[in-house]
C-alpha cells in the first residue's frame, strides 16, 4: 500500500513534465516542472513520515492534485511566451479548490497537522508565482506579496516566539484571499495598468497591515515557551505553524 501511494504521487507530477513537452515549452520550462515535480515527491514523502503517515488521505489527493496545476503553472511563467488564458485557469482552478481539501478532511476525521501545512504551502507558492508573472509588468516591489511569508519563516528561526498560535481572526483570512484574486486579475491583463497598479498597490498594503498587526500581537504576547502563548479554549486554538501566514 505504502509503495503504491508513493508510486501514484511520483506519477501525477509526471503528468506536468509531459504536458510541458508535448505543448513545446522552452527548455527552461521544462527543467523548472522536472524540479518542481521531484521536490513536490520528495518534500510530500519527507512531510509524510515526520508525521508517522504512511500514505495520503483523500483531502490530501485534492491538495496534490492543486500542487500539480500550481506545477503547470510554473512552467508557463518559466517560458516566458506563456498563454496568459492558460496560466489563469490554472491559477484560478487551483485557487477555486482552495478549501475543498479542508472540507473532505473535516467530513472524512481526518484533518491533520500535515494536510493543513501542505495546503497552507501550495498556497504560498502559487501566490509568489504569481508576483513573478505580475513583476514583469508592474516592477519588483510585487515580489514583496509572495515573498512576505518566507520572509516570516526565516525571522522565526532567530526569534522563535513568531511560531506562536494567533488568535482567530476574519480580516486575516480575508486579507490572504484578496491576495489571489487580485493577482489572478493582474495576471489577465483585463484591466487598465493604473487600475490593475492601484489593486496590487492596495492587495500589498494590505498584507503589511495584516503581518505587521499579528507581529505587534506576538511581540506583546511573547513568552518564553511560545507553545505556551495565551490559552485560547479549545475550538479558538490554531496550531503553532500557522501563526506565521496571513490566513
Amino acid at each position: 500500500m505504502i509503495k503504491q501511494d508513493l508510486l501514484l504521487r511520483a506519477v501525477v507530477p509526471a503528468w506536468v513534465l509531459a504536458a510541458g513537452v508535448v505543448a513545446g515549452l522552452s527548455p527552461l520550462a521544462w527543467a523548472t516542472g522536472v524540479t518542481f515535480g521531484i521536490a513536490l515527491v520528495l518534500l510530500t514523502e519527507w512531510g509524510l513520515r515526520r508525521a508517522g503517515r504512511a500514505a495520503f488521505s483523500a483531502a490530501d489527493w485534492i491538495t496534490f492534485a492543486r500542487a500539480t496545476l500550481v506545477g503547470c503553472a510554473a512552467e508557463l511563467i518559466a517560458d516566458g511566451g506563456l498563454s496568459v488564458a492558460w496560466l489563469v485557469g490554472l491559477a484560478g482552478v487551483a485557487l477555486l479548490l482552495d478549501g475543498l481539501d479542508g472540507q473532505v478532511a473535516r467530513r472524512t476525521g481526518t484533518t491533520s497537522e500535515f494536510g493543513a501545512r501542505f495546503d497552507m504551502e501550495v498556497d504560498a507558492f502559487l501566490i509568489l508565482l504569481l508576483c513573478v508573472q505580475v513583476s514583469r509588468t508592474l516592477g519588483l516591489w510585487v515580489l514583496a506579496i509572495g515573498l512576505m511569508r518566507y520572509v516570516f519563516v526565516a525571522a522565526s528561526w532567530s526569534m522563535p516566539w513568531l511560531t506562536a498560535p494567533l488568535y482567530p481572526s476574519m480580516a486575516r483570512k480575508t486579507v490572504a484571499a484578496v491576495q489571489g484574486v487580485v493577482l489572478v486579475v493582474a495576471v489577465s491583463g483585463l484591466l487598465p495598468v493604473p487600475v490593475t497598479f492601484a489593486l496590487v498597490a492596495g492587495a500589498l498594503g494590505s498584507l503589511v497591515w495584516s503581518f505587521g498587526r499579528d507581529v505587534v500581537w506576538l511581540a506583546r504576547h511573547r513568552v518564553t515557551e511560545p507553545a505556551r502563548i495565551v490559552q485560547f479554549p479549545r475550538p479558538f486554538h490554531t496550531p503553532a505553524w500557522r501563526g506565521n501566514q496571513a490566513a
